[in-house]
Parts: C-alpha cells; sequence; structure tokens
C-alpha cells in the first residue's frame, strides 16, 4: 500500500514538472528593528524591541503560467528583544526568539520586453511558530500565530535556469507581542490582556532555479 501512495505522489510531481514549471527558492534578507509595547497606567505596561537581523529560507514555487505562481515557503529568525515591563519596579530583560514563518505566497510577475529581467509582487499567508526565553530567570514559552505578508521584487535570469533575486518585503503577526508573547508585567512567564502587532520589513534577496520547465514547441512549418 505504501508503495502504492508513493507512486502515486511521484507520478504527480513528475506530471507537475512536465506540464508546467517549478521553481526552488533560496532567501537571505535583512529585518529590520520593530517595536512592540502596550501602556494601561504606570504599573500597568511593557515596552520593548524586536532587533533586526537576517531572515532566511526557501520556498518551492509551481508556475500556473508564465505570470502567476504559487509558492510554499519557509523563512527562520533568530532573534532578541529587550524589554522594559512594571512588576513592583521597573524592570528590564531580555527575551531570545526564534520565529519561523510556514507561508503560502501568490505571485504576479510583470512581463517585459527584456525577458531576463522579471519584476514581481505577491501576497503571503500562514502561521508563525515562536519560541522564547527569558534570558534573566530562564523562563521559556512558545506560541502560534497567524501571519500575512506583502513583497515586491525582480529576478534577474542570468541563465536560462538561475536568477539572482533582489526584493522588499513586509510581514506582520497580528496580535503577538504581549500574552503570547509573554511580554508584560511579570516578565516573560505571565499572562496579559494586552497585545501588539508585530511588523517587520526587510531587504535583502537569493537566488532562483527552474527545476522544470514546459517544453517550447518549434513551428517547422508543416
Amino acid at each position: 500500500m505504501k508503495n502504492k501512495y508513493t507512486a502515486a505522489l511521484l507520478f504527480c510531481f513528475v506530471s507537475l514538472s512536465v506540464f508546467s514549471q517549478v521553481r526552488l527558492k533560496l532567501y537571505g534578507n535583512y529585518a529590520f528593528d520593530d517595536g512592540v509595547d502596550s501602556y494601561y497606567s504606570n504599573t500597568d505596561y511593557y515596552n520593548g524591541t524586536i532587533k533586526g537581523g537576517l531572515l532566511w529560507g526557501g520556498g518551492i514555487q509551481y508556475r500556473l503560467n508564465p505570470n502567476y505562481g504559487i509558492e510554499l515557503l519557509y523563512l527562520r529568525q533568530d532573534t532578541d528583544a529587550p524589554v522594559e515591563y512594571y512588576d513592583v519596579f521597573i524592570k528590564h530583560t531580555k527575551v531570545d526568539l526564534g520565529i519561523n514563518h510556514i507561508m503560502l505566497a501568490g505571485e504576479r510577475a510583470i512581463p517585459l520586453a527584456n525577458e531576463k529581467i522579471e519584476p514581481y509582487g505577491g501576497l503571503m499567508a500562514g502561521m508563525s511558530i515562536i519560541s522564547m526565553k527569558n534570558t534573566t530567570n530562564g523562563d521559556t514559552g512558545n506560541t502560534t500565530k497567524f501571519v500575512w505578508g506583502a513583497r515586491l521584487g525582480t529576478n534577474i535570469w542570468v541563465t536560462d535556469v538561475v536568477a539572482i533575486n533582489l526584493q522588499a518585503q513586509l510581514l506582520s503577526i497580528p496580535q503577538a507581542a504581549g500574552g503570547g508573547v509573554y511580554f508584560g508585567s511579570g516578565g516573560v512567564g505571565s499572562s496579559v490582556s494586552t497585545y501588539s502587532s508585530i511588523y517587520q520589513f526587510s531587504l535583502g534577496g537569493g537566488l532562483v532555479f527552474k527545476l522544470a520547465e514546459k517544453s517550447k514547441t518549434t513551428n517547422t512549418g508543416y
């Protein structure tokens, strides 16, 4: 039975490869700092900064046609967030964060006369799995949140199958920092009722590889 399922999956992959185009993408972006905060009163607040750093990952894209594609991608960022909060006294801590984004992305390419240049734009949505550790007391926690994003970029094809990618990207995790990421009065490990969304802008790029492409038919005149 397992062999039958394996054969079926292999057949589907080969079919997609023959009749369309599959691309492998590798990413390396720099994500900029983003502030998170909540304020109820002088004794009920937190504020912090999710520090910028490398946002890396990859994806597999299936081209529905020459101008449209859908991609399954994974992005990872390891960073930290210095936080100030109130717990009897004003306190400070640093939270180590590991952020894993798993998303589906739609892409629309803009055709140009020069086929070596392929501008594109698209939207993304999926989930973020966030792990955290309070470096002061060792408390740990994790949460899973919805994430959405948008990006604009260009593929510059240096060969028929390899392109250099340049792009700007925005990722947002709504209502993530707070009870979900355990920032707040009491530090990591306490639950608070206020939240702050995360918005991270990044610049970077990577490489794109065409793994398979629909064969082109040559008109012989017959």
